[in-house]
């Protein structure tokens, strides 16, 4: 199994919804699979699978989730498999599903039953045939590269009221917001609130600047406690978190000083806490995303050191994935970001010449999030990994990432 959320953001960059995209099998080793095989296990739908096996407030919070839906799946029992509230839950369908009188009544039937309905992949051409269908749908994500928005407005307000529209494949910022002032989508799927910073000349803000200097101490590899607490101390915010969190794991209170704090939880403790803590703080002004991807990359790097067989480097390979966003964490590009941070020459030759022996990682990791199975099955096949050991990687990632959250 290999599994990814992707995200949908609203007009404030927030999100509002993911999209679990899922392959049962690698299609290399099982060509067949690509043929009618790939049908083989149609009888189960694998982003219920993955909602009923994790939860769905352990993927997305209290968001809704969009799970891919093919011809056949559609029959089956869907409670059988999962037993997430429907009202949470977007049955993502594309025109493979024909409005024959049969598909209609089944998806009539599952809109009845609280599920809502989503298509995708649809052309300009398709819509008159496809109406039966539409007119169940709650969403309709379109190519806004091929879609002329303008006029795609008049014909949903007039048609198709009630239908909200997401525009995919938004790869840049100025793509995201052209598309925002022309107030015709409501949701938006891309590249675009992860694209590299490549000029900005204003200065790193004084209170940024303050929590990489406590980055750079704790990944000093004999930091002093000491140290790090009287920066944190300079943090009224992450001063009182500290506290509440040491408080918390304490059987009687009573610590009330950083120092204190610091000293009850050790150098490791600390330091897996303040590069957390200091990563959410950096992210503060930014997509909350942007956190949620750092810190999910940094813990995926780290489990996927042994398989990738740099099992003694796994702290190096979670630094990589942490920072790999610290230029939209800083709003500098990548040169000039890694210039304010601690890290070695090894994650700096990843980070900014692709390349070096962490880089593979960093790449297998960005092609995971993207959802292509295809290259992903490729590195598999000749590294000889089984796909559930990413898989478990991936899941292993998700669930540390809701504990910190629960930990807030």
């Amino acid at each position: 199994m290999l599994a990814t959320l992707i995200p949908l953001f609203d007009d404030k960059m927030e999100v509002c919804s993911y999209s679990i995209f899922a392959q049962k099998e690698n299609f290399l080793l099982r060509p067949t699979l690509q043929s009618t095989g790939r049908y083989d296990n149609s009888g189960t739908v694998l982003g219920l699978e993955i909602v009923d096996s994790v939860g769905a407030d352990a993927l997305s919070g209290n968001k809704e989730l969009f799970i891919e839906m093919n011809e056949i799946n559609i029959y089956v029992d869907l409670d059988s498999q999962c037993s997430a509230e429907h009202s949470r839950l977007v049955l993502l369908i594309s025109p493979k599903i024909s409005p024959t009188e049969e598909n209609i009544a089944r998806l009539k039937f599952l809109k009845d039953s609280g599920y809502k309905l989503a298509m995708r992949k649809i052309t300009v051409s398709q819509f008159e045939e496809y109406k039966p269908i539409l007119d169940l749908c709650d969403y309709i994500l379109l190519n806004h590269k091929k879609i002329d928005i303008t006029k795609a407005k008049i014909y949903f307000t007039k048609v198709y009221p009630n239908i909200k529209l997401c525009a995919v494949n938004v790869d840049s910022q100025l793509e995201y917001n052209a598309l925002k002032e022309s107030g015709g989508y409501n949701l938006y799927e891309g590249e675009f609130f992860r694209t590299p910073v490549v000029k900005n000349d204003q200065e790193v803000a004084p209170l940024k600047a303050n929590y990489i200097q406590l980055l750079n101490v704790v990944n000093d590899n004999n930091f002093e406690l000491t140290k790090a607490a009287d920066i944190i101390g300079q943090d009224p915010a992450l001063m009182i978190s500290m506290l509440e969190m040491v408080n918390r794991m304490t059987v009687s209170s009573g610590i009330t000083s950083v120092r204190q704090a610091a000293a009850l939880l050790g150098q490791k403790e600390l330091k897996k806490w303040i590069t957390t803590a200091v990563t959410k703080e950096l992210c503060a002004d930014k997509p909350s995303e942007i956190a949620r991807m750092s810190m999910m990359r940094a813990k995926f790097a780290e489990n996927l050191a042994t398989p990738f067989e740099m099992p003694m480097q796994a702290s190096e390979l979670f630094l990589m994935g942490l920072f790999s966003t610290v230029d939209i964490m800083l709003g500098k590009p990548m040169e000039e970001a890694l210039e304010m941070v601690l890290v070695s020459d090894t994650i700096k030759e990843a980070l900014l010449h692709k390349a070096g022996k962490f880089y593979p990682v960093l790449s297998f990791i960005k092609h995971y999030e993207n959802a292509d199975w295809q290259e992903i099955s490729r590195e598999l096949l000749l590294m000889e990994i089984d796909m559930n050991v990413i898989y478990d990687a991936y899941l292993n990632s998700m669930r540390w990432y809701r504990d910190l959250l629960r930990e807030k």
